[in-house]
């Protein structure tokens, strides 16, 4: 809407404009951004020679679509009319075939405006929402959601050499549809609910996830834009760590490239390295889902880095804090004849009283409860630092007996993380290279450290009760 150029479409991303690889898929018919991602690859990389796992026979030599300059666009949409009617009818001559361009927004008019490197905003909040709806609804398979469908099968025999997931006629008539490796069982799906279903968050980090999952069908129900971050950024490695190592990697890395870039502090440095890593991300999953799950949100991600170095942090140009508000507003609707009024009379109460309430906070009768309160009790001043942190427990209370090998792996994990041993850890350290000549590892560490440990104290203090537990 800021830019005046459409989002429908396979020209729908205003970055590559008519520079696009998009294409039409038959069976589906909906626009598809398959493989179009190779070519903001190095010119080196494997993946451009790749001709199996990608296109059929398709080798990318293509350069990354090209950034115009203001003055390139402003040559574009000077001609334009500043608004159009609504109707396909009424379009400009052109629209989806050699152009998106809807109108000329009337920021044009404002003297800077053709000197602005970025003219639009992606919201990420948005993009992030939907990509997790179309990965959590294909990998959980819901049926009517999937990307993986009948039709997705067929476009895919046309775009792609994956024989294993063709559709094979059965003798009744019908087509039977191998299960894809991204896809989770019945079973699988329901676990995940059932862990999601006990999971428990901190007070004001989410809202309560569990009320969405279903054990019983193995379906997630009533997600919000923020529930559908948590779970992208958070969870959704853990939640489908059952899946094959070449399918959860990429899901990984997504998952972290969405973490990086809604970071509240960006580095150039990091910007660069986000913006190298997502196109091999990108291709990454273009190698294990069909065309038909790569639709315009699947493409945008490509462009997230480049728009943060231009605008800065994600925080100061996505959607959350508008959506927050007109919920507000629309929730403070009393008399439906008089909205604005309303909502002004809301606003004006509600600013009054956080106003007041930095003068009047120790006055308040109603102190803020938590929803899972944390209770640090009062520990010895002799307890160890790595049991002095604050607590609770989760989940359902148990009996569980430790093997002899998990007792020595708690054991080093309880030695290492102590403030109190850091420096015998690493006199143990300097000790392990001068005998040795190289670095002590974690298998060193876990294996040796005890037992030096051990004896280390005995010839430093006299063998107590205390020392020989440690």
């Amino acid at each position: 809407m800021l830019s005046g150029w459409g989002t429908h479409g396979k020209m729908g991303c205003p970055h590559c404009m008519g520079n696009n690889k998009g294409f039409t898929l038959d069976k589906g018919g909906k626009s598809s951004w398959f493989d179009c991602h190779r070519r903001f690859l190095p010119r080196n990389h494997s993946y451009r020679r790749n001709m199996t796992n990608f296109k059929k026979d398709v080798r990318v030599k293509d350069s990354p679509p090209p950034r115009l300059s203001p003055w390139a666009i402003w040559e574009q949409v000077s001609e334009l009319p500043k608004f159009t009617d609504t109707g396909k009818e009424c379009r400009i001559e052109g629209y989806g075939v050699t152009h998106n361009w809807t109108k000329r927004s009337i920021f044009w008019d404002l003297p800077y405006w053709k000197d602005n490197l970025l003219r639009h905003n992606l919201d990420v909040m948005h993009i992030e929402k939907n990509f997790f709806d179309n990965v959590f609804n294909t990998v959980m398979d819901v049926k009517g959601k999937t990307k993986d469908n009948e039709k997705a099968r067929q476009d895919m025999e046309k775009w792609c050499n994956r024989r294993e997931l063709e559709l094979k006629p059965l003798p009744n008539g019908k087509l039977l549809k191998p299960k894809a490796c991204f896809t989770l069982t019945s079973q699988e799906a329901k676990a995940v609910c059932r862990w999601l279903k006990d999971l428990r968050m901190p007070d004001g980090y989410s809202s309560n996830l569990s009320r969405c999952a279903d054990p019983n069908t193995g379906k997630l129900h009533g997600m919000k834009s923020h529930d559908c971050h948590i779970f992208m950024e958070q969870l959704l490695p853990i939640a489908f760590g059952s899946l094959p190592k070449h399918v959860l990697d990429p899901l990984t890395e997504i998952s972290q490239f969405f973490r990086d870039i809604c970071a509240s502090a960006l580095k150039v440095e990091d910007i660069m390295k986000l913006d190298q890593n997502i196109a091999i991300i990108l291709c990454k999953l273009e190698q294990v889902f069909p065309p038909g799950f790569f639709d315009s949100m699947e493409h945008l991600p490509v462009h997230l880095a480049y728009e943060a170095f231009l605008g800065g942090p994600v925080q100061y140009r996505w959607m959350y804090p508008f959506e927050r508000f007109m919920g507000d507003s629309k929730r403070s609707v009393k008399n439906k004849a008089r909205v604005e009024g309303s909502i002004c009379a809301h606003y004006l109460h509600r600013e009054t009283s956080h106003f007041c309430s930095h003068y009047f906070n120790h006055l308040m009768l109603t102190p803020r409860t938590i929803r899972n309160p944390v209770n640090v009790n009062q520990r010895s001043q002799f307890t160890l630092s790595v049991f002095g942190l604050p607590g609770r427990p989760s989940g359902k209370k148990s009996v569980h007996w430790l093997t002899q090998k998990e007792m020595q792996s708690a054991h080093v994990h309880v030695l290492i993380n102590c403030v109190e041993v850091k420096q015998y850890l690493e006199e143990f350290n300097n000790a392990y290279f001068h005998s040795t000549g190289v670095q002590s590892t974690s298998g060193v560490i876990h294996a040796e450290f005890p037992l030096w440990f051990k004896q280390r104290l005995s010839t430093v203090f006299p063998p107590t009760p205390e020392i020989l537990h440690l």
